[in-house]
């Protein structure tokens, strides 16, 4: 059904008196609002709540009086629970005025009209069109997106927004009233929350993201069994692997269990990334290239998590968390690396409740007027640091080292020192978080004196250390102490030999991993450089050395 703008309800029980009402309404209103009707006052209940979830506005409801089963001041004030914004008028004839001047003062009615008007010009529009004014005033436009329910220190809530933002799926977290008044027209209990509306008023109650992949229209399974070549993560090194091998003719599987952009789409800002001199955000280069893997026909899979790379003969089979599985000629790993946890006490508990590991766009904007204090001294951090200093009240940057200068470029330090926005405190490490369900408390030392202090803070965000996601890979993958993963020269021993279970006859590429036809791109790289640029330059790399295996095979 079409929309024309807020709606405008009417609940008439006798069907001639119903569609007169309309007609009047649609002469004057139609080009702006929708009619629509309603014989009942449990009709229209439903209808409210149906019209709500789909995110439509409703601006003004007019009911009569006198309805069989629900009359209509009853009925006025269910409505309120659910569209608490509309503009309420009570239709009575002469017989009922006392009533209806009882109920404007004892369930704050907004108006009642004397049915029948006639002339509508002097008797009806002049009243409805200030209550809709008024309404134009103090309300907003219904959201048709998702809307997400959950409490803003939840850690499954945070899941949910950084998966939404991931994939470039625009949301609206409702908040106070607006968000009450949704739970309870959705019939949400607060142990089924966080929940999602989705724009075809469908309520999802504590997803999983395969569930929400699914239910977005993202693929969460491979569409054949056979590729070419497959990318596991989906971050720069993924992004441009995944670009290049298509645009050369490979048929190309792209894969991530959250979304497009990895770590990378995480940050506010990538200042000196080539081409670009403006700058531009992580959220915005992962999704230009997710629209070039697109435009080369990669296959993107969202929400499926490798759990094993196998092989198998001249294939690579690389098997997936919900036990499907497809076989390539090639596989590149390009898992990146995610932020070391913070070692400080009740840091692991206030997860997502205060504590975050990066941070994206939509967190800053929660941030306006408070202290954010954010861990670490490298160029994440930086770019952090200047766009939160947008919103908040004041910055905090805690380094345990002597300055910024060791680990930061150096156009991030002139621009963080000259912000009066931002405080830079040196030596100083996080030895606990507190908080009630939420962070409210830090504790400080500083780590020369070893003394410690107690400072409040609601939201601390960590960028220290990197951590290789590799777990998942089987013994046969060479790692270093770090679980980074081994290629090409660095799997030579000291002789120049390579493994010992490595069945070829020739040395491994220069990406390429302790098993043959699998290569490895980006951070999870041992001894990449941890640059977006090197990232890219890497996947493209390692689609050149897929090729030089292939034609060898």
């Amino acid at each position: 059904m079409p929309r024309q703008g807020p709606v405008l309800l009417t609940v008439e029980d006798d069907p001639a008196v119903s569609r007169a009402i309309a007609r009047d309404l649609r002469r004057r209103y139609n080009s702006d609002h929708r009619v629509v009707r309603s014989e009942s006052g449990a009709d229209a209940l439903e209808v409210l709540r149906e019209l709500t979830l789909r995110g439509e506005a409703t601006a003004l409801i007019l009911a009569d009086y006198r309805m069989p089963g629900m009359n209509g001041i009853d009925f006025l004030e269910q409505a309120m629970d659910i569209v608490p914004q509309a503009k309420r008028v009570l239709l009575t004839a002469y017989a009922d005025t006392d009533a209806a001047i009882r109920a404007v003062n004892d369930v704050d009615l907004d108006h009642y009209l004397v049915k029948p008007w006639d002339p509508p010009e002097e008797q009806l529009y002049p009243v409805l069109d200030e209550l809709l004014d008024r309404w134009a005033r103090d309300s907003r436009l219904g959201y048709d997106g998702i809307k997400l329910l959950g409490h803003q220190w939840s850690a499954e809530t945070q899941q949910l927004k950084e998966f939404l933002a991931s994939n470039q799926v625009p949301y609206q977290h409702l908040r106070g009233a607006e968000a009450d008044a949704y739970q309870r027209t959705a019939g949400v209990a607060d142990d089924e929350l966080p929940a999602l509306g989705l724009s075809d008023g469908v309520v999802l109650r504590r997803p999983g993201l395969r569930e929400l992949a699914q239910r977005l229209g993202l693929s969460t399974h491979a569409g054949s069994p056979l590729y070419d070549l497959v990318v596991i993560g989906s971050g720069p090194a993924g992004l441009g692997a995944a670009v290049y091998g298509a645009s050369e003719g490979l048929r190309t599987l792209l894969v991530d269990k959250v979304g497009v952009g990895g770590q990378a789409a995480r940050s506010s800002r990538i200042e000196n990334y080539l081409g670009f001199p403006q700058g531009v955000s992580g959220a915005e280069l992962a999704q230009r290239a997710r629209e070039q893997a697109v435009r080369f026909d990669v296959e993107l899979v969202t929400a499926a998590a490798a759990v094993d790379v196998v092989a198998q003969g001249e294939g690579r089979v690389v098997k997936f968390d919900d036990g499907h599985e497809v076989t390539a000629h090639a596989v590149i790993i390009a898992t990146g690396v995610w932020w070391t946890r913070l070692p400080a006490e009740g840091a692991e508990e206030l997860s997502g409740r205060g504590v975050y590991y990066g941070a994206v766009a939509h967190e800053a904007h929660g941030c306006k007027g408070e202290d954010v204090y954010i861990v670490g001294a490298a160029n994440s951090a930086g770019q952090a640091a200047l766009h939160f200093a947008n919103y908040a009240n004041k910055v905090i940057m805690l380094v345990r080292g002597p300055d910024l200068r060791r680990r930061m470029s150096e156009y991030l330090v002139g621009r963080i020192e000259n912000d009066p926005r931002i405080e830079v405190r040196t030596w100083t490490e996080v030895a606990a978080t507190e908080g009630d369900g939420r962070l409210e408390r830090i504790l400080l030392t500083d780590t020369r004196s070893s003394v410690t202090e107690t400072v409040p803070a609601s939201r601390l965000f960590v960028f220290i250390g990197a951590e290789p996601p590799t777990a998942w890979l089987g013994e046969e993958f060479a790692r270093d102490q770090r679980g980074f993963v081994l290629t090409g020269p660095a799997l030579l021993d000291e002789d120049g030999r390579p493994p010992r279970n490595w069945p070829l006859a020739r040395n491994p590429y220069h990406l390429e991993s302790s098993v043959p036809g699998v290569f490895v791109a980006g951070d999870v790289r041992a001894e990449s450089v941890k640059r977006v640029a090197s990232a890219v330059g890497e996947g493209a790399m390692a689609v050149t050395l897929v090729h030089r295996y292939l034609e060898a095979t």
